[in-house]
């Protein structure tokens, strides 16, 4: 169901095995029947009453502006987490806090880059990424390749009975950098981290490729993913 502008969801219960969903269309309202009903709470700012404005602390649909070393638009403030906006992840604060506070403390510190903060979704089956889609890559202009590996043909997968989804890598074309992890499968969410640290290490699909992985791991989905994606996949 896609809510227009304006409209939004006033229930929603099952009774004898259906679903119901009442929609609030202004003065109207109209009634939504269905099997399964998933609900998504999202996150928004909530600074009213906090007297941050009076302050002067600059704000942006209800959160907290900040520059990459944390400061708030008074010199002397810092903020971190969810009260600065996406992404609303608990290691996304961790980071801010070492930053925030090296900065305080006068140390060097690093660059919090968004879009390379590691996204998991603990479903079933996980859905984990990170960086860039080869569709945003795309639309940037870089040349990009890929590869793919399909958890239907990792040991590790096929022996938790667990077979569904794949690994997905995006690099630069030119150098194999890497732009984006992308996964669909069984504990994806653990395999994030060697794709942040390949990162950070400015590493490449052929570092991944080539480095020993233990087998049988479902880690070696994405080592068959980088090696895909220079066309030298080995059980593909």
């Amino acid at each position: 169901i896609k809510l227009m502008t304006g409209s939004r969801v006033e229930a929603s219960h099952f009774t004898n095995g259906v679903g119901t969903i009442t929609i609030s269309t202004g003065d109207d309202s109209t009634e939504v029947h269905c099997d399964k009903i998933l609900v998504a709470v999202g996150l928004e700012g909530n600074v009213d009453g906090t007297g941050l404005k009076e302050l002067g602390i600059e704000m942006q649909n209800g959160f907290i502006v900040v520059d990459e070393s944390m400061r708030t638009s008074l010199p002397n403030v810092f903020a971190v987490g969810d009260v600065t906006g996406a992404p609303l992840l608990a290691h996304t604060a961790f980071v801010q806090g070492h930053v925030a506070v090296e900065t305080i403390a006068g140390l060097p510190t690093t660059r919090i880059v968004a879009e390379n903060i590691p996204r998991a979704t603990y479903c079933q089956p996980q859905v984990a990424s990170v960086g860039i889609t080869e569709a945003q890559a795309r639309e940037r202009g870089l040349e990009v390749k890929v590869g793919k590996f399909p958890f239907m043909a990792s040991g590790k997968a096929l022996g938790h009975g667990d077979r569904e989804g794949f690994v997905k890598v995006v690099a630069g074309a030119e150098y194999g950098e890497i732009l984006g992890a992308h996964m669909i499968g069984p504990e994806v969410t653990e395999l994030l981290g060697e794709v942040t640290v390949a990162q950070a290490l400015d590493a490449t699909v052929e570092d991944i490729g080539l480095a020993v992985h233990p087998h049988p791991t479902l880690s070696e989905a994405l080592k068959e993913a980088a090696l895909g994606a220079m066309g030298q996949a080995v059980h593909m």
